[in-house]
């Protein structure tokens, strides 16, 4: 039998073990722009899981499993996070009311879990994260038909999930192009191997030291370097670190505290190490030549740094401004998001990632716009506590991408004191036309009809780089490229971005365009922005108004909003 502590702990070993292999699972995406990566947002979900579980006094397996599931679920990030989340949410409701579990137990849990996973998806896809969940069960169910021990039931779960990895590529022609299997799958497959580590062989998967620093550990060491900096600032009596190693003249007899002694004249923090064949010298000094002229006495220099310390502490005392700044502002956002009572009518909440968007969006009347998008899918959690300190009994959300939807969606049976209508936005453009198209005298029932019909009417044009190598509809596309997207299509590749956005700009208009909004990002400066507004003028006739807006977005050095 399987208790709470065994699951406790294998779940802990299957999220160590994610942890340990995101980035591989990362590597999997197989479209080259830039997206929240399938092994970050896995792991970042079922790491809520094992840090919760780590304090938790939770003894019978229902129990251990119901906390499991809470944390996974609001920690969920990305489609393939909040498939996860389910997939154990639904396990959790099949351990319900009991203390451990058999082999025949633990099979009907995974069908209940498959089953959870499979309803939260309007057009399940095979080929993904959910076949690999339900192969796995499947190969459960047959082997607890005929086995009563669950470790070896859960064995072959294991087995059937790797077997339905391996054929994933031949259900999704898209894998097979690219010669992978499904990310999410493989992360599915990558917590399992996990917790059968700890369940069949008693081995934990362990973090590495990098991986496993906690939150509290790193800000302490964050604290130390901040004051060492602050504390160093008063000691910086002269301004090059110099260090070399000379390789010695064997037919110069020249003691080394000679060099001490020189180097003692004109700078401080001196170190003079010798042994038979080399000399090792430490020095802080105005006058780093000089030094190299007296050791070439000595013999050849064999290596030379000279670094420039008070730089260093300027640029330091510049990052440590900035973290405090951040640090101030993460502050007031979660003051900010303290839980409020619904008073008002309606309320809106966005998800939009840099300050310029951010500033659009409450511009238009987002009380709260959440920090996040493409590479950076915000969790369940962070939607959740948008929505709960909007002060209205009805709130709007826009993911505004559509990796966050399902996150989005998770949200709406968690409360209970208002009405949250999640509008399936996939772009920023979307969200941006959604919110002009409110109607403050039709019903919020109306207004999500009318708001997503006007959404879906939009197009979007995004600009950005290749992440990685890849090959999409016969073009070959290298890591670095500016690549162009139509509505998620890819359109064009290139080496600049603003060639980039006005051709895209001239091949998304047709005779019935009136209106183009050119969003610019972080990495775009004003004189590019502006080139590209008249480029796209030039472009795409007169009779099209054409307006510029500094997004400020990462990721995206354009986006476009084409009507």
């Amino acid at each position: 039998m399987i208790n709470g502590t065994y699951y406790k702990n294998a779940l802990i070993s299957g999220a160590n073990n994610i942890i340990r292999h995101k980035e591989e699972i990362n590597s999997l995406n197989i479209f080259p722009v830039p997206d929240g990566d399938t092994g970050t947002n896995m792991s970042v979900t079922i790491e809520a899981a094992a840090k919760a579980l780590a304090e938790s006094t939770a003894t019978s397996i229902d129990e251990v499993a119901s906390e499991a599931a809470s944390a996974m679920l609001k920690s969920a990030r990305g489609n393939s996070g909040v498939i996860l989340s389910l997939l154990f949410r639904g396990i959790a409701n099949g351990f319900k009311g009991k203390s451990e579990v058999s082999g025949k137990e633990l099979a009907d849990a995974f069908k209940v879990g498959v089953d959870t996973a499979y309803k939260a998806v309007m057009n399940p896809t095979e080929g993904t994260i959910l076949t690999v969940a339900r192969m796995c069960y499947e190969a459960g169910k047959v082997a607890s038909d005929v086995e009563a021990d669950p470790v070896i039931v859960f064995g072959s779960i294991v087995s059937g999930a790797n077997d339905a990895l391996n054929r994933t590529p031949e259900m999704l022609p898209v894998l097979k192009k690219a010669g992978v299997v499904d990310a999410g799958g493989k992360g599915l497959c990558v917590i399992l191997e996990g917790m059968l580590s700890l369940l069949r062989d008693g081995v934990m998967v362990e973090l590495d030291q990098a991986s496993s620093m906690s939150p509290e550990a790193e800000d302490k060491a964050a604290e130390f370097f901040r004051n060492a900096a602050a504390e160093f600032d008063a000691v910086i009596n002269f301004t090059y670190c110099t260090e070399f190693i000379i390789g010695k003249a064997p037919d110069l007899d020249k003691d080394a505290q000679e060099l001490r002694a020189f180097l003692e004249t004109m700078g401080d923090c001196v170190v003079v190490a010798d042994d038979d064949d080399i000399i090792k010298v430490h020095v802080h000094t105005e006058h780093p030549g000089k030094a190299i002229e007296e050791a070439l006495t000595f013999g050849q220099l064999l290596t030379v740094k000279i670094e420039n310390m008070k730089e260093q502490h300027r640029k330091a005392a510049e990052k440590n401004e900035k973290e405090k700044a951040l640090r101030e502002a993460e502050e007031r956002k979660k003051e900010a998001l303290k839980p409020v009572s619904p008073v008002d009518e309606v309320g809106f909440v966005a998800v939009a990632a840099g300050e310029g968007l951010e500033n659009v969006f409450k511009d238009l009347g987002c009380q709260h716009v959440v920090s996040g998008g493409q590479s950076m899918n915000p969790s369940t959690d962070d939607i959740y506590q948008a929505v709960m300190a909007t002060p209205a009994k009805n709130v709007f959300v826009l993911p505004n991408n559509k990796n966050i939807i399902l996150a989005a969606k998770q949200v709406i049976p968690m409360i209970t004191d208002r009405n949250v209508f999640v509008l399936q936005t996939k772009t920023i453009p979307q969200g941006l036309v959604a919110m002009l198209s409110y109607d403050p005298d039709a019903t919020a029932e109306l207004n999500a009809e009318f708001m997503l019909t006007a959404a879906k009417n939009v197009s979007t044009g995004q600009v950005t780089y290749a992440a990685r190598n890849a090959e999409f509809g016969g073009t070959k596309i290298k890591e670095g490229d500016i690549i162009a997207l139509s509505d998620g299509k890819l359109t064009l590749k290139g080496k600049d971005p603003v060639h980039a956005v006005v051709k895209l700009a001239k091949e998304m208009s047709d005779r019935d365009t009136s209106y183009i909004s050119v969003i610019y990002g972080e990495g775009v400066s004003e004189a590019q922005a502006n080139a590209a507004v008249e480029g796209i003028k030039a472009k795409v006739g007169g009779d099209v108004e054409v307006t510029l807006i500094n997004g400020g977005q990462p990721v995206y050095y354009f986006i476009l909003s084409v009507e």
